[in-house]
């Protein structure tokens, strides 16, 4: 029994051992084969005679980055025999991706057979981009150019486009490249420096590499360099408080009569202290020669006061207590309030200045907050009518007595995504009662945007609404990112209690629904149908009308040009002449760009039946000139025909033109002149023209500093001479005496960079610190010694040696064919552990660093892709640089073949087939 299995396994172990996976670099692959690494593929050969043959093979490759490791061999065939001869292969880094031929000839010694056999292989795309920062300075003066070089390196097989991008600065071999397979290229940047720079600040650089095919593939590499000020703006010892002084000469043609005169505006905003903790503004107007207008200022006079968690104001503001009971009042009084952690107390006192009706009015209330959505607040608002023959009325109605308006408010946040806004106001005086609500809803999901807000107040409401209600609402929704749809609806108040500073809009009710859709990225297209009602608030009135209306509208980039075209179509309804007819709108705006000049036409025409005729016509055109040719100075001109009677309660100009002009940092020089509509008028014409100075002033409230002082010694570490050295602290300046001594007196306290002006030291003294160098001056007496030696130098080459090895077979020996020979580098660094060089450095060639400064240095070598078969047999040096000396290193680089060892006999795979004898 023993005897049995000791023969079958002496018969199947050859079977069990041929049958298992060869090694991975033997195995036949032909598909997706790495660049970069060895590989091998089998050719089967067949001999169907009886008789043994001997074959000389030699093996050749359609690319020379494909080479087989034996290019020429002997080989062996028994009669009736199926051999598999395998070839190793290398295949280069830079090989490209594609399909190649291996082919194999075989010659019979002493006989004429011959054979030829090929075999396709598939190299796969590999694709290694790298971005090295390479070589910056620490250091630039502001005004210089910052040159720094990165290295762009392609590891892979793939031929690269690529775009480089680099915010800011500029590439000197362009924004495009094509990088072959394992290409290298220094990149070098270039940045200016703003020469009038304030402060010392570190400045980063980048670079980016990006695919053209697909620009989400990107590499990015980065460096920082110092931009040391050479006109700083020193900190103040100081603290100083902002303020303004103007003075104005106003002239003004109004309805025919001419009036002018002088105007002093003073203003002032900052913090009192240095902690920024008690903050100030003030603002004082004297009385306007001219009558008021949005083009000239009117009289006023504030301060307010804010620090913590308190605030006060005293003087002219817009007060408010709530939208239903005082929704804006201007006027002259005092405002309290005091913030708690989540409780609020305040109040104010008003005497309206633009509205006959009201006396004096007070505000009393308390906000409680829960959260940062949610907020409950309780008020009471007292309101206190004029005593004379005109009284606070509403709907004809006149009130004798005062008026009490308690009131709640209430902000809350539901499903995150939902906030709900509220009011509720109760009002009592000694003949009536009157309430009022409101209700506001805003939402903002990812695709769905909408706000409606309802108002009502009864008819016996004595707050800043009466018998009126209002609905406002917009909503949004995004298809896709080219679809959207929308509508909006607003329906005006009636009955309010407004200044009289302003004429109140006409009366309008307007509803609108639509359809986008952005057709490219600089285009869009909006299409709108709707309703709207106009009604004029004066009389006489000079429109009232309903109209449904179907517009169109384009917005369209084209290069430097944005055009925006519309179309709107209506059927009016005209209450004030009780007829119907059409109204048609076509309008066209132009804005472009250009030399620091921007321009904006404007152009309308329409056929209207809204007013006086049916099928009225009417055209508007104008434009708008804004040109900043400096950065201290601009110019702005303005031109319009006419205006649509729909906004006669604004101001409106006709013509236009402001200059600005900063004749120092503190003074500033403004002149305008206008042609306008009269606000309310629809035909008569105002001028009106101002000629205006300003004076900026720092008034300083508070000293936070005391001059400070530096001082130090140039230590002789074997130099010529230490005296005559010139030493810069941001603007001041310091020359060592005969002992190298240096002072800087009455310095500001701050951070400051030293400097040394090497024009004043011998070309080869180098300082035994960085410099610049960096220092905090706080103190009163600062000290700071260095001393002066000579520079060393490192020079160094490259050695390459290349080793043959011959791999002995057993049919054969065979010479090794050579690579086709490519320049190689490598990177070299060295540092000293503050400061670090790095150079690319050619095989075979010399390289070297100057300027260093004596110490422990470490020289450091970097592959940078190098090849595998290349071997640096040391890649760090570390050594003591003494002033004056250079020091040589030799970096040995070697190359070596790859070495594959075969067994003896070849490996036979085949059967023998025995030919039947007829």
């Amino acid at each position: 029994m023993i005897k049995n299995w000791a023969l079958y396994f002496t018969i199947l172990f050859p079977v069990l051992i041929f049958a298992q996976k060869q090694p991975n670099d033997f195995v036949n692959k032909k598909d997706s084969l790495l660049p970069g690494t060895a590989t091998s593929i089998s050719f089967t050969i067949e001999n169907n005679t009886f008789n043994n043959k001997i074959y000389d093979i030699e093996i050749k490759t359609s690319s020379p980055h494909i080479s087989p490791i034996l290019t020429k061999g002997e080989f062996k065939i028994s009669g009736n025999e199926s051999t598999s001869y395998i070839v190793p292969l290398r295949i280069a880094t830079e090989t490209p991706q594609g399909k190649y031929t291996v082919t194999l000839y075989g010659t019979e010694q002493n006989g004429e057979s011959k054979f030829i056999k090929s075999e396709e292989i598939n190299v796969s795309g590999n694709r290694k981009l790298s971005v090295t920062a390479l070589n910056s300075p620490e250091f630039v003066r502001a005004g210089e150019t910052i040159k720094a070089s990165f290295l762009l390196k392609n590891g892979g097989n793939i031929t690269e486009n690529l775009i480089l991008e680099s915010k800011n600065t500029s590439i000197d071999q362009g924004y495009s490249i094509v990088l072959s397979p394992g290409e290298t290229k220094v990149i070098t940047i270039t940045k200016n420096t703003d020469p009038e720079l304030g402060k010392s600040e570190y400045q980063n650089l980048n670079l980016t590499a990006r695919s053209a095919f697909n620009l989400n593939e990107n590499q990015i590499a980065y460096t920082s360099v110092k931009i040391i000020s050479i006109k700083p703006s020193e900190d103040d010892i100081y603290h100083r408080f902002p303020v303004s002084a103007s003075l104005s000469f106003v002239g003004m043609r109004n309805r025919g009569v001419y009036n002018d005169g002088f105007q002093g505006e003073l203003y002032g905003k900052g913090s009192l202290d240095k902690e920024n903790k008690g903050l100030l503004e003030f603002h004082a107007v004297t009385k306007n020669p001219v009558e008021f207008n949005s083009f000239t200022q009117y009289e006023e006079y504030f301060v307010n006061y804010r620090r913590d968690n308190f605030y006060a104001h005293l003087g002219d503001k817009m007060y408010s207590s709530s939208f239903l009971t005082e929704f804006s009042r201007y006027g002259r009084g005092a405002e309290l309030r005091y913030d708690f952690k989540k409780l609020s107390f305040g109040g104010f006192y008003n005497h309206p200045r633009f509205f006959r009706d009201i006396k004096d009015e007070f505000n009393f209330y308390s906000k409680f907050r829960f959260n940062k959505e949610t907020e409950i607040t309780v008020g009471y608002l007292y309101k206190i009518p004029r005593s004379d023959e005109i009284r606070y009325s509403f709907n004809n109605m006149k009130l004798d007595s005062n008026v009490h308006l308690p009131y709640l408010t209430g902000k809350f946040k539901v499903l995150k995504k939902i906030d709900i806004l509220g009011e509720a106001a109760y009002s009592k005086t000694d003949k009536t009662e009157g309430n009022a609500y409101l209700i506001q809803v805003q939402s903002n999901f990812q695709k769905l945007n909408g706000n409606i807000m309802y108002m009502k107040a009864s008819p016996q409401f004595a707050g800043y609404f009466s018998n009126t209600s209002t609905f406002n609402g917009n909503l949004q929704y995004r298809i896709s990112d080219k679809f959207n749809v929308f509508a909006n609806y607003v329906q005006d108040a009636r009955n309010f209690q407004r200044d009289t500073l302003l004429l109140a809009a006409p009366y309008r009710k307007f509803v609108q629904y639509g359809l986008g859709y952005r057709y490219m990225k600089g285009g869009n297209i909006m299409l709108y149908n709707g309703y709207q009602r106009y009604e004029d608030r004066l009389e006489p009135k000079e429109f009232d009308y309903f109209e449904r209306f179907f517009k169109v509208s384009i917005d369209q980039q084209i290069g430097i040009f944005q055009l925006n075209l519309e179309g709107q179509f209506g059927k009016t309804n005209n209450y004030l002449t009780d007829f119907n007819g059409n109204s048609s709108f076509y309008t066209a705006n132009l804005s472009f760009e250009k030399f620091k000049t921007s321009f904006n036409l404007y152009g309308s025409y329409a056929v209207t039946s809204r007013y006086q005729m049916q099928n009225q016509k009417q055209v508007y055109y104008g434009a708008r000139v804004i040109s900043r040719y400096s950065d201290n100075a601009y110019f702005s001109l303005f031109y319009q025909n006419n205006y649509l009677p729909e906004e006669y309660f604004n101001d409106r100009n006709l013509f236009e033109l402001l200059f600005h002009q900063q004749i120092s940092p503190n003074h500033e020089l403004d002149l305008s002149g206008r042609y306008t509509l009269q606000r309310g008028q629809l035909g008569d014409k105002d001028f009106i023209f101002s000629l205006r100075y300003t004076l900026r002033m720092n008034i300083p409230v508070q000293k936070i500093a005391e001059y400070t002082s530096l001082s130090g010694n140039v230590n002789n570490l074997g130099v010529k001479k230490i005296e005559g050295i010139r030493l810069m602290l941001g603007n001041h300046l310091s020359i060592t005496d005969k002992n190298g001594n240096f002072t800087f007196k009455n310095i500001i306290p701050g951070d400051y960079f030293l400097e040394i002006d090497r024009s004043t030291t011998e070309i080869n003294d180098i300082p035994d610190v960085n410099l610049p160098a960096s220092l905090a001056l706080i103190n009163k007496e600062n000290i700071f010694n260095f001393g002066l030696t000579t520079a060393a130098n490192i020079q160094g080459n490259i050695q390459l040696t290349e080793v043959e090895e011959k791999d002995l077979l057993s049919f054969a020996q065979f010479q090794l064919k050579k690579e086709k020979k490519r320049k190689n580098n490598i990177i070299i660094e060295a540092y000293d552990g503050k400061q670090t060089y790095r150079k690319i450095a050619v095989m075979g060639e010399k390289f070297d660093f100057t300027y260093l400064r004596p110490g422990d240095w470490t020289v450091k070598i970097f592959r940078n892709g190098l090849d595998k078969r290349y071997k640096i047999s040391m890649d760090t040096f570390h050594f003591t640089l003494k002033p004056s000396e250079t020091k040589n290193v030799t970096i040995n680089v070697v190359k070596q073949q790859i070495e594959i060892k075969y067994q003896q006999d070849s490996i036979k795979v085949g059967y023998n087939e025995i030919k039947k004898q007829k």
